[in-house]
């Protein structure tokens, strides 16, 4: 591996040939089904490119912007190295469209933009467990068949840890705007003149009815449970 995170061409040679000789003994998880899996992922890697490419333009100029495009070339190489692959085992990487979810893609990143960082930040949670949830399942898979020592295993652990390290950026950055909401709340609250408490105090307590009751959303909402290994 370079200092990039990219797999060296010497590398993926010699993780396909030893999964071929594997192959001529028989595996538990058949080649064209593991093929199949495989192009699972590259579709839903390359469409969670298209997704952090629209919605670093779309936070163009910021932080997040920056951290979007990085996890965009993150994704990028986690389609090249899956691609890769495929090929050496005679496969063809192959999208699989809207079968993955109609939230992922570049018109699905530019539209979950426009709802605002915190909740872009929310489904690109989810959308990440997904993936980590699916890396999971196969890990498990190769090493329940006593595979679990090989090159494979070991780029699709890399992969869930990518996708683990993303979903733990978004959610700090959304307890780090629950803080900040919280902090200029309590600000205002403070900085109220001693009349405008005294207003507030006199006003009967149910002065707010039908649709003026403001609603409280809670952080518990938006907390997403890791999935257990």
């Amino acid at each position: 591996m370079d200092g990039s995170g990219n797999r060296s061409k010497a590398s993926l040679l010699n993780l396909t040939s030893t999964l071929k000789r594997r192959y001529e003994g028989g595996l538990p998880l058949d080649k064209d089904k593991l093929i199949s899996k495989l192009n699972w992922f590259y579709s839903l890697e390359l469409n969670q490119v298209d997704l952090y490419n629209a919605q670093s333009k779309a936070f163009k100029g910021s932080y997040n912007g920056l951290v979007f495009e990085r996890c965009a070339l993150i994704e990028q190489n986690h389609v090249d190295n899956l691609g890769e692959i495929i090929e050496k085992l005679g496969g063809k990487p192959t999208t699989l469209g809207d079968i993955i979810s109609p939230l992922l893609g570049k018109v699905a990143g530019e539209l979950i933009a426009m709802t605002g960082l915190e909740e872009t930040l929310a489904i690109n949670i989810m959308l990440e467990q997904k993936a980590m949830t699916d890396y999971n399942h196969l890990i498990e898979k190769l090493q329940q068949d006593q595979y679990g020592d090989n090159e494979l295993t070991k780029i699709l652990q890399h992969n869930f840890v990518d996708e683990h390290l993303h979903t733990e950026w978004f959610r700090t950055q959304i307890i780090a705007m629950k803080h900040d909401e919280f902090t200029v709340k309590n600000l205002s609250v403070e900085t109220e003149s001693p009349l405008e408490n005294q207003v507030s105090e006199d006003l009967p307590k149910n002065h707010l009815s039908g649709n003026t009751q403001p609603t409280e959303v809670s952080f518990e909402n938006r907390t997403f449970q890791m999935p257990m290994e």
